[in-house]
């Protein structure tokens, strides 16, 4: 069965460019690499999250989004148990996307729970998490 992690001890934001190996890839390669992930994902194994992210960029990776262009929303995002990559739900299979919507629709959907916590720093508290608001480094559970 499909996995919710919001119980995770610590969960990633999803990963960008600037992380390690991936960061010598174009936009476009490193894109691609996700949405090669999402075909191959279950959606009987997978976990799920999701955080507000800008909803023209959910990745976080375009540092020339224009001013007029940004937007922060919820960004839902899954992955196989064996991977590190997230994938942003506009990226996986209809199928599989709409799966996750039929299971965990009470966990995704709004509103969901009081509280959040930081997924960038874990152990950061509440008031770091109020500073941050805005980017998309909080994550409600």
């Amino acid at each position: 069965m499909t996995k919710f992690t919001r119980e995770s001890t610590k969960v990633e934001k999803p990963s960008t460019r600037a992380d390690g190996v991936e960061n010598d890839l174009s936009t476009d390669q490193w894109l691609n690499i996700r949405k090669e992930r999402g075909r191959k994902i279950d959606a009987n194994t997978a976990e799920v999250e999701w955080c507000y992210a800008q909803v023209l960029d959910p990745y976080g990776i375009d540092p020339d989004l224009p001013e007029e262009c940004r937007s922060i929303g919820r960004a839902y995002f899954a992955r196989s148990p064996d991977s590190e990559i997230w994938v942003w739900f506009g990226d996986l299979p209809d199928e599989v996307r709409k799966k996750f919507w039929t299971l965990y629709r009470s966990e995704l959907a709004f509103p969901v729970g009081l509280g959040y916590r930081n997924i960038t720093n874990p152990d950061a508290g509440v008031r770091d998490c109020e500073a941050q608001t805005g980017s998309n480094a909080l994550k409600f559970f």
